[in-house]
């Protein structure tokens, strides 16, 4: 603020209101809005007024008149959520916070309020994870208080209890399974895997950012005979390349970045291919869906794809996609999302200069050639070349998981969605 008469006006006014006397705060007030009626400061200062004094709909009309004149300031967009929960408005509240949270991913206070109102709302999915991620900061910043300490309370018993009540409401959906599967091998696998899941096993192995499935061997790339139909896949290579080139000659439609963050997302080693057409993509099944627009333009690659044995997930897969690797991109080192799955190469267009390392091996692709490979375990990928890297992309079920297996996990996913603990959408490369 750079006019001190109104500065001064906004100081006496504060000490009014901490010395009770309203009516000289709101006189201050009302002679700075005077002189500054644009200002977010003394907007926001009358909005925290009215909220005092209990005006909620004037406030919100206050605090968005600041944001008008400053929409990068989250506080302000925190207050307006404030008086927008104190006034019983939901779904304008939701705004205001998600708003808040674009500017600033780790706003403490905007996690906190957004794990409330999905909690209200009964958004099991949304609440888990913005508690989980409350709990995160809060062990992160290192600070503790009775307050603190109280809400965490809070957020670890309603995990909790979530957890426990899936478990319930899973069990009679998987007791054929689980019956049939008694002292196997499978089933052992499986219940380490649900103990993961509700947050009451610590399993040791390989990396995934979602699901982890314990106890299947950590491959970085499969042997061949785990996949007997990946002669067929190569023998199409000619005829899957032709589509692609004639959808990237029409204009590329459904041609999307692969890498798109969360707006208010901090800095990390994605930031240079957010967005990017350095790395894109166009799916043909994505998260279980198959893409018939896109598949319209690849009628034989659909056709051959639907006779292979993709993993079929509920919400999650398959997904099937032609990976698009501009010349000097490069896909940093990370893991994927879950072990359950392979992924399936098949180059279809590699210019020298292109290589790809999963874990202590490093292979350069052959056009053609396709490979399976566990892409838990740590790769990445480049094009030092001058020309354009073409790869189709599918996942499959991991070779090591047995048919009653995959039966429990269909189940176990099905019904994480039905109970409203999850929204699906895991895709990697």
């Amino acid at each position: 603020m750079s006019n001190p008469d109104v500065a001064n006006l906004l100081g006496a006014a504060a000490q009014a209101r901490r010395g009770g006397d309203s009516a000289r705060a709101a006189d201050n007030l009302r002679a700075a809005l005077s002189q500054a009626p644009n200002d977010p400061v003394v907007l926001n200062s009358f909005g925290m007024m009215r909220l005092d004094e209990g005006k909620f709909s004037e406030a919100c009309g206050f605090f968005e008149q600041a944001i008008a004149a400053d929409a990068s300031a989250p506080d302000l967009w925190m207050n307006l959520a404030t008086a927008q929960r104190l006034a019983g408005d939901d779904i304008r509240e939701a705004v205001s916070l998600d708003q808040a949270l674009a500017i600033d991913q780790r706003h403490f206070m905007a996690n906190v309020r957004r794990a409330e109102l999905h909690e209200k709302r009964g958004e099991t999915a949304g609440a888990m994870h913005r508690w989980s991620g409350v709990i995160a900061l809060a062990e992160a910043s290192g600070q503790a208080n009775a307050s603190l300490d109280q809400l965490l309370t809070h957020a670890r018993r309603y995990i909790a209890d979530v957890a426990t009540g899936f478990e319930k409401s899973l069990s009679p959906r998987l007791a054929k399974f689980r019956d049939s599967e008694a002292d196997s091998l499978a089933r052992r696998r499986f219940e380490a895997c649900v103990g993961g899941v509700l947050g009451r096993r610590r399993v040791y192995a390989n990396e995934c950012h979602g699901l982890h499935y314990p106890f299947l061997p950590a491959d970085e790339f499969f042997d061949r005979d785990h996949f007997p139909w990946l002669e067929r896949l190569e023998a199409q290579t000619d005829i899957i390349r032709e589509e692609l080139l004639a959808l990237l000659a029409s204009g590329g439609e459904g041609l999307v970045p692969y890498v798109r963050q969360e707006a208010g997302t901090s800095p990390n080693k994605w930031s240079a291919l957010d967005n990017s057409p350095a790395w894109s993509a166009c799916f043909l099944w994505k998260h279980g869906v198959r893409q018939d627009d896109a598949c319209a333009q690849c009628p034989q690659t659909a056709a051959l794809l639907q006779t292979l044995p993709m993993s079929d997930i509920p919400g999650r897969s398959p997904s099937v996609f032609f990976s698009l690797l501009r010349p000097g991109a490069h896909i940093p080192p990370h893991t994927g999302v879950t072990n359950v799955r392979s992924i399936v190469h098949l180059p279809l267009i590699v210019p020298p200069g292109c290589g790809f390392r999963v874990g202590g091996e490093t292979r350069a692709w052959e056009e053609g050639r396709a490979f399976v490979f566990d892409d838990t375990i740590e790769h990445e990928a480049w094009n030092t070349s001058d020309a354009l890297r073409a790869v189709l992309i599918f996942d499959v079920w991991n070779p090591h998981l047995q048919e009653s297996e995959r039966d429990m996990l269909r189940g176990m996913f099905q019904e994480m969605i039905d109970y409203g603990l999850d929204s699906g959408h895991d895709v990697d490369d």
